[in-house]
């Protein structure tokens, strides 16, 4: 069951829109998919939301504590439309939760790095088995170009963040690693105008 069902409230409302809205979209995908026509062939490109389930993200990002009622009331729609489109972007791994969203220089870690690694062929698994065991390395994707994964560090320090290269440096199977420091951020984390490319219905 959704933990909007009913008048259960949505457990933060803390950091800005975009920010909020980071957890509500985490999965989705603005790639189109494709629908096979009734001749075989396939169709045109559809979004994979449409511009009632762009609202009412919206509306949980600007207002993550609203209950379903009410949300149903600034949408315009039944409550049982508010609920079951919830519910359904929620199945549908949309929507994969509703906050908090943590700041990470309030909470000490004031140096955000990326660090591109580099790994000995047939060990990509035990690398990264490692990091998840470093909390410092917040995320970690695998890439094309000369590094095989890339990873958003933080850390408290310049020296904290040597530190924590280093112990990524401990596994077996890494040739090489370059790490640079993040001086300001341009543009923060954001989905919603993603979100609000939605077509109108």
């Amino acid at each position: 069951m959704s933990p909007l069902a009913g008048v259960c409230p949505v457990p933060s409302s803390e950091g800005s829109p975009d920010q909020r809205v980071k957890l509500l979209t985490n999965r989705w995908s603005e790639c189109p998919v494709n629908r096979p026509a009734a001749s075989g062939r396939l169709s045109r490109l559809t979004s994979a939301i449409d511009a009632l389930d762009a609202r009412l993200i919206r509306a949980l990002a600007e207002a993550p504590r609203t209950v379903v009622l009410e949300l149903a009331r600034r949408l315009r729609v039944a409550r049982g439309t508010a609920q079951a489109r919830l519910d359904k972007l929620q199945q549908r791994g949309v929507v994969t939760g509703f906050g908090p969203d943590l700041d990470l220089p309030a909470l000490g870690y004031g140096v955000l790095a990326f660090t591109s690694i580099e790994i000995a062929q047939g060990r990509l698994h035990d690398v990264v088995e490692h990091l998840r065991a470093i909390p410092e390395v917040l995320e970690a994707h695998a890439t094309t170009g000369t590094g095989d994964l890339h990873c958003r560090v933080v850390a408290r320090t310049n020296s904290h963040l040597q530190d924590v290269v280093n112990r990524i440096l401990e596994v077996q199977g890494i040739d090489r690693t370059t790490t640079v420091i993040a001086l300001s951020e341009q543009i923060p984390y954001r989905v919603l105008p993603l979100v609000e490319s939605a077509p109108d219905d």
